[in-house]
């Protein structure tokens, strides 16, 4: 009884504390093995998700005509005006990141998935290296939380897939 409850414990501080793995054992099989496709092969955003594919184990290759491929069709970054200071100034924006991508399976039609990513930035006009260097951190971390995801699609398409 005192083992059981021992493992009921582990189990619930494991859960509620946010642990998962992340090693791509829920990716569909048929998207283990994928070529990366998009406008800019070394952007920002492509090397985010060529890193994310890669944390879970997806195999990325050449193009064949046998695999599926993951292709970013559009990368859109904006930021709207959240508040402004008395004076009129800027004092706070949304930055919003959008990806569309689409995931071609051999000899079968794209399926559309996209990913929208939004954060507040605080714009401090006095102190303008500062802001630019965090505003890219930020766009960063962004990206990678796109990146993920549209993994995390690419595993919800498994019943699509079969």
């Amino acid at each position: 009884m005192f083992k059981k409850l021992i493992v009921t414990g582990a189990i619930f501080i494991l859960t509620a504390c946010g642990f998962h793995f992340q090693n791509g054992q829920l990716i569909p099989k048929e998207l283990q093995t994928l070529t990366l496709e998009s406008g800019d092969k070394y952007g920002e955003m492509s090397m985010a998700m060529r890193r994310q594919l890669q944390m879970n184990n997806i195999q990325l290759v050449e193009a064949r005509a046998d695999v599926p491929v993951l292709r970013l069709n559009k990368i859109s970054i904006s930021d709207d005006v959240a508040s402004v200071f008395k004076q009129g100034r800027e004092a706070e924006k949304i930055l919003m990141l959008e990806v569309e991508a689409s995931i071609r399976l051999p000899n079968k039609a794209p399926i559309a998935i996209s990913s929208k990513v939004n954060r507040t930035f605080f714009d401090n006009s006095r102190a303008a290296l500062a802001k630019s260097a965090e505003k890219e951190q930020i766009l960063n971390d962004m990206r990678q939380q796109a990146a993920r995801q549209l993994i995390t699609k690419m595993v919800a398409l498994q019943h699509q897939i079969k």
